[in-house]
């Protein structure tokens, strides 16, 4: 299942399993911790963790979710930032590791993380975020890893999107993004020309018509059966191809076996980016599903930016669409 990065607050999260930010006593604490606590009932929980007593730094451990809307809690002890070379980063990417393995223990569908370290620990919120995604990624990519896993950020400020990549699409959106507006000028700009060549469509009507006929004899099949021709093309298995794009298995189950289903424009760009399409092999997906790159669209630019630069990493192209407000690729 997919990785999701989600703006809420993690204690209203409707999963199997919502992960705390402990201490290595397990106490009661501030920040996300504290709001777990208060959410799920601090007496109850305090109680459950104090039977456990202890958790060193980057180990996981579980309790009941109490008043939560979760099974459990999971909770694991984030490193202290000491500059980065006191294993700050072995000991953070051990907290999502030991954490979704206890999650697969547990037998939990869905999980939901806060950005560990990154509030009063002091791990610098863009080093803390390629992190999660990293080692969430590295899990899910096992064949055996379905889990739906949540990245939960409570405002824009806490999540820490590189400021250099930011500023690329940023130059690349004002290069090729045209508003909306923009567009409806450019078209009342030139009725004139097409009332004046409308005699001219209408002399060659029949022969347009033809050449509809023609393009129509020439439509590559099915979204279904063009993605699974790339799948075999590119020499790589469904599962490899479904989990790369972010994509539950269900979903590429009901692809596969409906070969009239309509995908979301989101979902043929995540087969895309999995595939490695470059942009002419992308608009032929898109074609085969109804769509088209639109450069009225942020999203579609933004997308085009990544295949342009052979960025083919799809949780770092959803860091950059979250960035950008935009709806996420996959899931």
């Amino acid at each position: 299942m997919p990785l999701e990065i989600v703006r809420n607050d993690i204690t209203k999260m409707q999963v199997d399993a919502i992960v705390n930010a402990a201490n290595k006593e397990l106490q009661m604490g501030g920040g996300v911790c504290g709001a777990i606590f208060h959410a799920a009932g601090a007496e109850k929980l305090q109680q459950a963790c104090n039977e456990i007593g202890y958790c060193p730094v980057g180990e996981a451990v579980s309790t009941e979710a109490f008043n939560l809307d979760a099974k459990y809690i999971i909770h694991t002890v984030g490193p202290i930032w000491h500059g980065g070379k006191h294993k700050e980063e072995e000991l953070l990417r051990s907290c999502y590791a030991n954490s979704l393995g206890l999650a697969h223990s547990l037998t939990c569908d869905s999980i939901a993380f806060p950005l560990i370290s990154s509030g009063i620990y002091g791990y610098p919120k863009e080093q803390a975020l390629q992190v999660a995604i990293s080692e969430i990624h590295r899990f899910l990519m096992e064949p055996e890893h379905e889990l739906l896993v949540y990245l939960v950020v409570f405002d824009q400020a806490s999540f820490g999107f590189s400021e250099k990549l930011s500023q690329s699409i940023g130059n690349y959106l004002d290069e090729h993004y045209v508003q909306q507006q923009e567009l409806k000028y450019a078209r009342n700009h030139r009725i004139s020309e097409e009332v004046f060549h409308s005699a001219k469509e209408r002399a060659v009507g029949r022969q347009a018509i033809n050449g509809l006929e023609e393009a129509l004899s020439r439509i590559e099949g099915t979204f279904s059966d063009r993605l699974l021709q790339f799948i075999d093309e590119k020499g790589m298995t469904d599962t490899a191809v479904y989990k790369k794009a972010n994509i539950d298995r269900r979903l590429f189950s009901k692809i596969r076996n409906s070969p009239g289903y309509t995908p979301l424009k989101k979902t043929v760009f995540a087969f895309a980016i999995a595939l490695e399409l470059d942009l002419e092999e992308t608009a032929e997906l898109l074609r085969t599903a109804g769509y088209a790159f639109s450069n009225s669209q942020k999203f579609d630019v933004i997308i085009e930016y990544f295949i342009t630069h052979q960025i083919y990493d799809i949780f770092e192209i959803n860091e950059a669409l979250f960035a950008f407000e935009q709806t996420l690729l996959g899931a």
